[in-house]
């Protein structure tokens, strides 16, 4: 039950879940959940047009069913919101970041400070371990400088949970709030939000700056709700940033229509070049993992890599995960590793677990194809012409490798029976992003 109304600036929440005392306040703004359009039922939280009779409710009434993960809305209560006022003091140094820009993310930087001061909307394409979190730095200090409200969200918890500590070192005299489905945190009135693409859904016209990283990935991309939620979130006038190092067809339509401005960044921070895919043709491999084994080829790559570097291998499906770890554990006793998927309650514990050494790799799908960084990585995906791995997380799985200035290498080896075209596009992108770099 919300009692303090700094917690409705700028979000819209059930009335049912406010209060009394504070729904009589003068500055309260009531807003019906559903509303009936040309007969339709459309719910004014995330945008959706409701099939009336899935949606339909006794007396003709009727609930959201399309955003009731986030709790239920309906047409017997109201949204409840206060204008954002922007409540805040104006900080002394925000930032304590004390690192360096290369000239070229130096001058993304300042295109993106450009765009707070300018309410653009604006597109930082950067490849997979550019340095994006860095470059975005002045910009949020910028809006912070100006009383502005921020916030950054990622469809992906991981890619969260990595900003969150690194955004509270950077600036750690500005309050920030951490918010998504696994975190016992309470929302608090803050001026920098870090938060899932979900956790939009309750805000309404509060930031003066929205940034949305990994903005091409699921399932933010294509979800006409997120978008919705991202739209409204957002002040009427604001800037807008998307980061990502794989922009879909939707992002590249902008570009072309000239509808977005862009900043590009072929390179990363320490000017090595992104380590190059290599594949092996395996025949039967889909046989050999449903049958719990694996090729000796495989298990010979592995062991070269255990005790040099850290592993991450990726499956296409979560039934694949016990299937391998079962094959492994007849070559090896010793070699300590988990499984790890987008259900698993101990995810963010057994990621952890890796970075401190205690685990020798993950056996892993998708989850972690981007958001995660391990400093000395190599990665492995079996069966990578699966159609579960597009050509834009190919690439992210890839970029996962060499992040660090002191271990620049690592191995991306893919096991497949063909060599499919998605696999040769995110083969051929990354040796374009290489070319790129050299000739800048």
């Amino acid at each position: 039950m919300i009692h303090d109304i700094a917690e409705l600036y700028g979000r819209q929440i059930n009335s049912q879940l406010v209060s009394e005392n504070i729904l009589t306040d003068s500055r309260i703004v009531r807003i019906n959940s559903l509303k009936l359009v040309h007969g339709i039922p459309v719910c004014q939280r995330c945008g959706a047009k409701l099939n009336r009779k899935l949606a339909q409710l006794p007396n003709d009434n009727y609930y959201c069913y399309a955003c009731i993960h986030m709790g239920r809305v309906d047409s017997l209560s109201q949204l409840i919101t206060v204008a954002e006022p922007n409540a805040f003091s104006v900080p002394v140094k925000p930032l304590a970041w004390s690192g360096n820009l290369t000239s070229s993310q130096s001058e993304c930087s300042k295109a993106i400070v450009n765009v707070v001061d300018n309410l653009q909307t604006h597109l930082l394409w950067a490849v997979t371990g550019a340095g994006k979190t860095e470059m975005i730095f002045a910009g949020i200090e910028k809006a912070l400088l100006d009383r502005k409200r921020v916030a950054i969200a990622s469809p992906r918890i991981d890619v969260i949970n990595e900003l969150y500590p690194r955004l509270k070192a950077a600036f750690p005299n500005t309050k920030i709030c951490l918010l998504h489905g696994r975190t016992d945190t309470r929302y608090q009135y803050s001026q920098l939000t870090v938060c899932t693409t979900h956790q939009l859904l309750r805000f309404r016209r509060a930031f003066d700056l929205l940034i949305i990283d990994e903005v091409d990935v699921f399932p933010y991309a294509g979800n006409p709700q997120l978008h919705f939620a991202a739209g409204q979130a957002a002040k009427t006038r604001a800037s807008r940033l998307y980061l990502t190092a794989t922009p879909d067809d939707y992002l590249l339509k902008l570009i072309k229509k000239k509808k977005i401005t862009t900043s590009y960044l072929p390179r990363r921070y320490h000017g090595y070049p992104l380590p190059e895919i290599t594949v092996k043709k395996t025949t039967h491999l889909r046989q050999m993992i449903d049958q719990g084994k694996l090729p000796t080829a495989i298990i010979k790559i592995i062991k070269q890599i255990v005790g040099r570097q850290l592993l991450l291998i990726f499956v296409p499906k979560i039934s694949d995960l016990s299937l391998v770890g079962r094959a492994l554990a007849l070559f090896s006793k010793d070699w300590r590793y988990e499984t790890v998927h987008s259900a698993d309650p101990q995810r963010i514990e057994k990621v952890q677990a890796m970075r401190d050494g205690k685990l020798d790799f993950l056996i892993t799908t998708t989850i972690l194809e981007r958001g995660v960084t391990f400093r000395n990585l190599s990665v492995i995906v079996l069966n990578a012409d699966n159609d579960i791995f597009g050509t834009p997380a190919l690439v992210q799985i890839a970029g996962r490798v060499g992040r660090s200035a002191d271990y620049p290498g690592g191995l991306v080896q893919f096991f497949v029976e063909q060599r499919t075209a998605k696999i040769k596009a995110a083969q051929m992108q990354i040796k374009k992003m290489n070319k790129m770099k050299n000739e800048t």
